[in-house]
Order: structure tokens, then C-alpha cells, then sequence
């Protein structure tokens, strides 16, 4: 259902790459709430991936870029507002990879040059990203500006390696910028911690089907899929959030404030063979 939350309203999109991405998904429901938009990732994504679809379903653009390049952030903005004719209304920062969870490099054994490419790809990309666009002038006043973030920024989890120092400056620049986007444009700048989701990239992480299990058995509302991460983003992106900013905001069904349910702890009484009565939590 359509309810005219962006009509009228202009964006850009980095990270969308097949029908599992979060950033697909934003893209199809900001289309179906009125906005225009272009789209960005790699040249190798658009070769490889399902882009190309994806604008010409939503009438837009894809302009091939490498995140972590300034000149090309800078011809992303400027192509964008070519296309859409002024100043943008939003952007989506949905880009994350880590050749350490890749190649299975554990966090006491990383290799430092893909430390470094994870923290510049899945972070300082937003710090750059939000740069240029500050200097470029290329948001209108109460825009916003959305990175997708995980929880793992704050709590360890098992395997998520390096990309869990990435999700801590990601939510970092995101506070910093925010305060200085606000103060001088009134823009807003927030991250969203999604649930472990399913996505192409998700999937590089080898105990990602064993978290989904766990967090939705404990999460009440159990996990956010894509498209529910994606319906969130719009109402950020949209005109009723204007006053949120430099938050990190969870989007987890209630993960993040749990510490045992019942269906995580039936699990593990099966697990140790506990003849123990079930309870209802209180």
C-alpha cells in the first residue's frame, strides 16, 4: 500500500545490487511513494548484478561508482542532480564487504590491508559520501540521510569480524556529521541497525543461517526482513520523521533490549536434554 510518503521528493540510492537487497527494496518502495531517484554501485555490480533492471522499473539512472572514491561520489551528486533536476531530498547508504569475512580470516588473524579496505568501504565511504554532498550543497534543507547499520556495533557476535569496528564509525560519522548537517541545513543523518537479513552480501557470513535463528527466537516480534528495513527507511526519508537525527535507531523486533526468551531457552533445553517446564515469561 502507497501512501504518498515521498511524492514529489528526489533521492539517491547506493548498494542496490539483486531483489535481496535492502537498498533494492527501498528503491521499489520509494517509487511506489512518489519519488524520483538515481542509482549507484560498482561497475562490476552493475555487470554482475540486477541494476540496470531495477532503473528502468523505477525510471531511473544508474550512475557505476566506487564508494570509497571521491571523485566519483562527486560525479554520482552531479550526474543526480542533472537527472532529477535540482538538489536531493535523501540518500541511502547500503554498502558493506569485508575480504576478511570473505577469505575466513578470523578477527585475532586479519589481514591489515583488508582491515583497512573494510573500514573504507562499509564507513569512512559515508563520511565521504556525506562530505561531498556538503560541499557539493547537494541536499535540500530537512533532507535526510539514512546508513544501514547492525547491532554488532555495540555487542559481539560471534564471526562478523572486522565489519563490526566498520559499524562502530559508520554510527560514529553518523553522529558527528549529523550535528553539523543539522545545525547549518537542517538535515537530518541516521543509521538504522537492521536484523541479520538474508541478504547477497549477508550470506558471505558462514553462521549467518544459525544468528537468523537465534535473534528471531529471540527478538518478540522475531526478525525485520528487507522490505520491512525498507518501508522504515521511507518513513525516514519522509517529511513525519524531521526531527530525528544522529540517531541509531534499532530495527530489530526487540533484539537489542533482550537478554533470554522462551523460545531461545526451549531450544537450549532440548539442547541439553532439561526436562524443565516451560514457563510463561514475565
Amino acid at each position: 500500500m502507497a501512501y504518498n510518503l515521498l511524492k514529489g521528493k528526489t533521492g539517491i540510492i547506493f548498494g542496490a545490487l539483486d531483489e535481496k537487497s535492502i537498498a533494492w527494496k527501498v528503491a521499489e518502495r520509494a517509487h511506489e511513494e512518489g519519488a524520483r531517484f538515481a542509482l549507484s554501485n560498482t561497475l562490476s555490480a552493475q555487470r554482475f548484478g540486477q541494476i540496470d533492471e531495477l532503473a528502468e522499473k523505477c525510471g531511473s539512472i544508474v550512475i557505476p561508482a566506487d564508494a570509497t572514491s571521491i571523485k566519483d561520489i562527486e560525479e554520482v551528486f552531479s550526474k543526480s542532480m542533472e537527472f532529477l533536476g535540482g538538489k536531493v531530498d535523501f540518500v541511502l547508504h547500503s554498502i558493506g564487504m569485508s575480504m576478511n569475512v570473505r577469505k575466513k580470516r578470523v578477527y585475532n588473524d586479519l589481514d591489515y590491508n583488508f582491515f583497512h579496505k573494510t573500514l573504507d568501504i562499509s564507513a569512512v565511504s559515508f563520511h565521504k559520501m556525506l562530505q561531498v554532498a556538503n560541499k557539493l550543497d547537494a541536499i535540500n534543507d530537512w533532507g535526510s540521510v539514512v546508513a544501514l547499520s547492525y547491532i554488532a556495533a555495540q555487542r559481539t557476535l560471534y564471526a562478523y569480524n572486522d565489519m563490526a569496528d566498520a559499524k562502530s564509525l559508520l554510527e560514529s560519522i553518523a553522529r558527528s556529521f549529523g550535528y553539523i548537517y543539522g545545525r547549518e541545513k537542517k538535515i537530518r543523518v541516521n543509521t538504522i541497525s537492521q536484523s541479520p537479513t538474508m541478504t547477497t552480501a549477508g550470506s558471505g557470513v558462514r553462521v549467518m543461517g544459525g544468528l537468523m535463528d537465534f535473534t528471531d527466537r529471540m527478538s518478540p516480534l522475531g526478525n525485520a526482513d528487507a522490505l520491512e528495513c525498507a518501508n522504515f527507511c521511507i518513513t525516514l526519508f519522509s517529511d513525519l520523521t524531521r526531527k530525528i537525527t544522529m540517531q541509531n535507531i534499532y530495527h530489530d523486533g526487540g533484539f537489542s533490549n533482550m537478554g533470554m526468551s522462551q523460545k531461545a531457552m526451549a531450544m537450549y533445553n532440548k539442547s541439553f536434554n532439561c526436562d524443565c517446564t516451560d514457563e510463561e515469561d514475565e
